[in-house]
């Protein structure tokens, strides 16, 4: 530690981050970030749109390879992780992530740039992911911003998945839908999607502690889906949770699960482990056997008729 005022640490977060006396955050992990543009090997496009010029929020947007078919295709929105404090829709791993998946599922994919803490404490990544679906929700009668949206993304068909923290955020964002009747109009959420997911389930987090100093803790049911009373009214038809087996946040996924299970909710829950796997090895090791089958899972996901989605809970492995 510096040994001068200004440069003394009173916060660090693993090797992800760390906050100086003086209020300067420095992040550990270099910034890597690539420009939108079509993907040479699936056709995927991408684009960047700015929603809010005073907060910075964005999306970047991605568009498979389409045919003149007026079939519309579903929607994804994925909500990047990184501790709440780092990532980026245009990293190069999530955007890497992102071409994967919409070519895989055949979808639109629209990713959340959102404010990230500490400089920006939580609750603002909640408030930024549910601007985003209003924005997204903006464009149901075909006559928004955004062309891709209005032509080609199937309204009736949005999934909303993230890693990490931003399966929190997803998770969140779902259950803020679910307190109003029509969740945000325009737009029927079938599914939610959680990939080695962040809770806290049974102990305190000085992370949280840290960014959300508002939380009231294990007692937040943004925090702890144990203290969510309306985690059994969620209003999506299906949950896919997937864990990885060496993760330190296993047993968060697994407690989700159970909270979902117990709280009444009529959906249809799907939990896959990725065995001898670590916390988001997916995305640094794309290439990998469990890393492809990963991307497949999710993309059936979002794929498959939700109409005939078998009630109950189908355990598997990757």
């Amino acid at each position: 530690m510096d040994s001068t005022a200004g440069e003394e640490v009173v916060f660090q977060f693993l090797s992800v981050f760390r906050v100086f006396k003086s209020g300067r955050v420095e992040r550990l992990v270099p910034a890597d970030t690539v420009p939108p543009s079509t993907d040479s090997r699936t056709g995927v496009q991408s684009k960047d749109v700015l929603i809010d010029p005073h907060t910075k929020l964005s999306v970047r947007i991605y568009l498979p390879k389409v045919s003149t078919s007026a079939k519309k295709l579903p929607l994804l929105i994925y909500i990047h992780g990184g501790a709440f404090a780092i990532g980026s829709v245009a990293s190069s791993i999530y955007h890497s992530h992102l071409i994967s998946l919409a070519a895989e599922a055949n979808a639109v994919a629209v990713s959340v740039e959102y404010r990230l803490a500490p400089e920006n404490p939580l609750p603002a990544a909640y408030d930024d992911a549910w601007k985003a679906v209003e924005w997204v929700a903006s464009h149901s009668n075909r006559d928004g911003a955004e062309m891709w949206l209005n032509e080609h993304a199937d309204f009736d068909r949005v999934f909303i998945v993230g890693d990490s923290a931003g399966a929190n955020i997803s998770y969140n964002v779902v259950g803020r839908a679910s307190e109003n009747d029509n969740g945000p109009e325009g737009l029927k959420i079938i599914g939610l999607g959680l990939v080695h997911p962040f809770f806290m389930i049974d102990k305190p987090d000085k992370l949280i502690e840290y960014i959300f100093p508002t939380s009231t803790g294990l007692e937040d049911p943004r925090m702890n889906p144990w203290a969510n009373p309306g985690l059994g009214r969620f209003r999506c038809n299906r949950v896919l949770i997937i864990a990885a087996e060496h993760d330190f946040l296993n047993d968060r996924a697994r407690g989700f699960h159970a909270a979902l299970r117990e709280s009444g909710w009529k959906g249809s829950v799907e939990m896959v482990e990725n065995e001898g796997e670590d916390h988001v090895f997916h995305l640094f090791n794309p290439d990998c056997g469990k890393a492809v089958a990963l991307v497949k899972t999710v993309a059936s996901f979002i794929q498959s008729d939700s109409n005939e989605a078998e009630m109950g809970t189908r355990p598997s492995n990757l």
